[in-house]
């Protein structure tokens, strides 16, 4: 605790954090900032800021023009740790409608667009009931629309986890009828029916408890500051990057960086990167298999 004083309660240190927040993303705050965000009284969020100023003395000015608490330039975070990663998750989750913008802490969002995502209509039910059995250690029965067939099909699996693969949700699950661990869709689960003690143990699926790392580089076909440039990109260091992923979400994975296929086959300054560590590319051709346990 900053100042080494006494303990705060949670409610009060979370507001605290949001005043540091705001101070520090957004340049300054005000009461009427934390009473929208926590729904406390005008003296309440007063007092707030007060004991922040008390807690962060060089922090905080007040600007009287604007009638808000504005950073300083020797401002220093005591209550947050600001994490530009979980700032930019926020700015995507509100633009793409998965987190409202109330219940984030950006006041001001900067004009942001990305790729379109498609919307995935995965049911409440279906959802509710491939968590329940993940709890549980239970098989369920589903009817599946697998692209493979015409008409949809029931079967017992036996999940144990969710996986996503940068666009789809899947159930990570023991398939009875062929007894293998596969990916299934959630969305294309049409409509569940009984559940049952699951045969299998969800430590079983070896590939989905094992983790490989990748190690990437720049691609070495770039000039000096490319790579450099690229380095910095993927948060290289020494020139290389390692990135720990379940075997089973292995082809997602190299599919997602490119690296699912011929490094050769596309310019350096498309290809960006390339797999550095030998045991992984031999395992490129059996990771392209892991499509087909995928339920599609």
């Amino acid at each position: 605790m900053p100042g080494g004083k006494t303990v705060l309660k949670w409610g009060v240190e979370r507001r605290l954090e949001f005043i540091e927040f705001r101070l520090y993303w957004e340049g300054g705050v005000n009461r009427s900032d934390i009473v929208e965000a926590f729904d406390v009284s005008i003296p309440q969020a007063s007092k707030d800021l007060t004991l922040y100023q008390e807690r962060a003395p060089q922090n905080a000015v007040y600007d009287k023009s604007a009638k808000r608490y504005v950073a300083s330039e020797t401002f220093q975070p005591c209550f947050l740790k600001p994490d530009a990663a979980h700032y930019l998750t926020q700015l995507r989750s509100v633009a793409e409608g998965i987190l409202p913008a109330a219940a984030s802490w950006i006041a001001h969002f900067p004009p942001f667009s990305g790729p379109p995502v498609p919307a995935r209509d995965v049911t409440n039910e279906t959802l509710r009931t491939v968590l329940g059995a993940i709890r549980d250690n239970l098989a369920i029965e589903i009817k599946y629309q697998s692209l493979s067939r015409p008409e949809p099909r029931w079967r017992w699996i036996a999940p144990h986890a969710i996986g996503f693969d940068g666009f789809r949700w899947h159930a990570r699950a023991f398939c009875q009828i062929d007894r293998t661990y596969k990916d299934f869709l959630l969305a294309r689960v049409v409509d569940v029916r009984g559940s049952k003690p699951s045969e299998v143990e969800p430590g079983g699926d070896t590939d989905w408890n094992e983790e490989i790392t990748l190690e990437i580089g720049p691609h070495p076909e770039l000039s000096d500051t490319q790579q450099r440039v690229v380095a910095l990109d993927y948060g290289m260091r020494g020139g290389k990057a390692k990135i720990p992923v379940r075997k089973a979400l292995l082809y997602y994975a190299l599919k997602r960086l490119g690296l699912d296929t011929d490094p050769t086959a596309r310019r350096p300054q498309d290809q960006q990167v390339v797999l550095l560590n030998g045991a992984v590319l031999g395992m490129i051709a059996q990771a392209q298999t892991f499509e087909t346990r995928m339920e599609g």
